[in-house]
Order: C-alpha cells, then structure tokens, then sequence
C-alpha cells in the first residue's frame, strides 16, 4: 500500500521514479478501466521498469467512464466546463484531502506564505457552474488568505477596480486569478500601474472571444495591469496538481508531478526536449483515479536549468484538432 504522504514529500527524480512505478502496479492492479486499457496494449505489468514505459490513459476516458481505483465513498465529483450538449470530464474523488493537501503545499513552494496575499478571483464561467475544481481550489486558498479584501468578483468589474487600485496602492500583496476573457474585459475597463499585484491567468476564452496566441494574450494583458509579466496556471478537472508559470509561458511543475513529450505520430515513443508533441503528465496526487494522463494539449519539454524546482520546464503551445489525436484514443468508445 502507498502512503499518500510519501508523494508530498519527493525530494529526488530517483524517489520520484519509484514511488511512480509503485503508483502505476497499484493503479493497473486496482483500476479497471487503466487496467483494461493496459491490457489492450498487451502491457505486461512485470516488464514496465521506467516512466516512459509506463502507459498513460487517454484524458477521454474521463468523459465516459468512471475512473477510479478504489472503491471507497466519492467525496467529490470534479466536472469540466462545456458547451450544451457537449459530454463533459468527469473526476471522481475519494480523498478530497488529496487535493487540498497538493495546491496548498504547490501554492507555497510557488508563492510562499498564502497569508501574505489578498486573493482576488474573477472566475465568472466557473463560478455560473457546480463541480469546478478550480472554484473548490480558490475558496479554498481565499480562506485560508485570512484577509478581508479576499472574494470572488463575477460581473461587479467597477467593485473590483476599486478594490484592486485601494488595495494596490496600500502596498498590500495582491494575487489576481482570472480567466482569460475576463482580464481582458477587465483592462478594457480600465487601464492600470499596478505595483504589489500577480496576475494570473487561467487559461480559455470560454467562446467570448477569439483565441489569442500567448506572446499577444500577455502583451496586452502586462500593458493593461502595468506589470512586467504575466503568471498563469496549468491545470484541468482531470488533474489534482497545478504546473505554475511565474512569467513568459514557461511552466513548472511541483515535485509530485511531471510531463512528458509524446511523438505526435506514435503516441506510445517520446521525443527530445525542445521537440514540439502531445503532454503527458505523471500526476501522483491522482493515486485515487489515474496518475498518468495523456492530455490532448501539445507542448515542449526543456532541459533542467539551475532555477528548476525538478525535471525540467514545459511550454504549452495549443490544442490537438480531433484528426490529430493518433495512437491515443485506441480504446476511447
């Protein structure tokens, strides 16, 4: 048996590699659906000795089956946001505790102490729906920020601007979290010098406006707040750790956590860092569901830099189209 403490305290890529391959027998063992999708690739448990041997499941899955690997009670049902009638991702949780423990411990290893902050969130799409993690992960973090100024703004734009020029200019520590489009709109509103405050985007335009490419996305964004750079957050219903970037696109993950490259012609090899493929990532918060996941993100890996926390950076580049999902969606009914 694992004991989910041992995740949160990785300290090497060795104890990163063990605890990861205890973590796919224990999930191939206890996970019907993983199991089965190992088994349709004819992995034999006994010959998987290294990460990149390790299958990992088509994020799909989550839309049409149940993916877990206990049995216990579900504590909480994570679900992604989508248009109506689209299927959505299902992420059923039996340790909520899990998560918790994993963005708390991300958020200081990250930003340090959450008290020191005022958290301002402007997450309108996930707040006009029941089931986001990302909603569950703010509270949260809004709470234990024990600061009064603290709260969610959904359309009351004027009500925040006011708080974020008060708060700014009485030296206060800010951590702004928005969706995208929301910033936008927000900026629009008003043009800001901020001093003391973080902005962090969450990613997606939700179908209010047209996609943006990064580099445009953070030029208007860091000319809108006044800042020199723009942080942003990778994170999904199917995960239950966040890969953090603190400015220019590049992430990284926390110790518990790591991406791999995959060929997007053979979704089973992997090429080299600085290599554009599809993101896999070795979640070990997820001991309860799946920890390897096959995004349908593409990405770059590059190689350790001394200011890395472990493994390596990554760099989202977009999305696959359904055409170019190869090799990964090889059981996905």
């Amino acid at each position: 048996m694992i004991n989910p403490q041992d995740i949160f305290t990785i300290s090497s890529q060795k104890q990163f590699e063990k605890i990861a391959l205890k973590v796919f027998r224990f999930q191939y063992e206890n996970n019907m659906v993983y199991q089965e999708f190992c088994d349709f690739l004819k992995i034999d448990k006994q010959s998987v000795k290294t990460l990149q041997q390790i299958p990992f499941l088509p994020i799909q899955f989550f839309k049409n089956h149940n993916v877990v690997s206990n049995t216990n009670e579900i504590q909480e049902t994570f679900t992604s946001s989508g248009t109506t009638g689209m299927i959505t991702s299902k992420h059923l949780v039996t340790d909520v505790s899990l998560y918790e423990q994993s963005y708390r411990n991300a958020f200081s290893e990250f930003y340090g102490n959450i008290e020191d902050y005022a958290i301002l969130a402007l997450l309108p799409s996930y707040l006009e729906r029941s089931g986001s993690s990302l909603i569950y992960m703010v509270k949260d973090l809004i709470e234990l920020s024990n600061n009064e100024h603290s709260g969610f703004y959904l359309h009351n734009y004027d009500e925040l601007i006011a708080k974020l020029i008060e708060l700014d200019n009485a030296g206060q520590n800010i951590l702004l979290i928005g969706v995208t489009y929301a910033l936008l709109d927000l900026v629009e509103k008003q043009k800001f010098q901020l001093k003391n405050t973080i902005i962090m985007e969450t990613g997606g335009m939700k179908g209010k406006r047209k996609e943006l490419i990064r580099e445009e996305l953070h030029e208007i964004l860091c000319d809108g707040f006044g800042v020199q750079t723009i942080h942003s957050e990778y994170g999904m219903t199917e995960l239950l750790s966040q890969a953090y970037s603190l400015g220019n696109g590049i992430f990284e993950c926390p110790a518990w956590m790591q991406i791999l490259i995959r060929d997007t012609e053979d979704a089973l090899t992997y090429v080299n860092n600085g290599k554009t493929g599809g993101i896999n990532v070795i979640d070990l918060a997820n001991i309860n569901s799946c920890s390897f996941i096959a995004t349908q993100d593409l990405g770059k890996k590059y190689p350790n830099q001394p200011a890395c926390r472990q493994a390596g950076s990554f760099e989202v580049l977009g999305r696959f189209d359904n055409s170019d999902i190869r090799g990964c969606n090889l059981m996905v009914m």
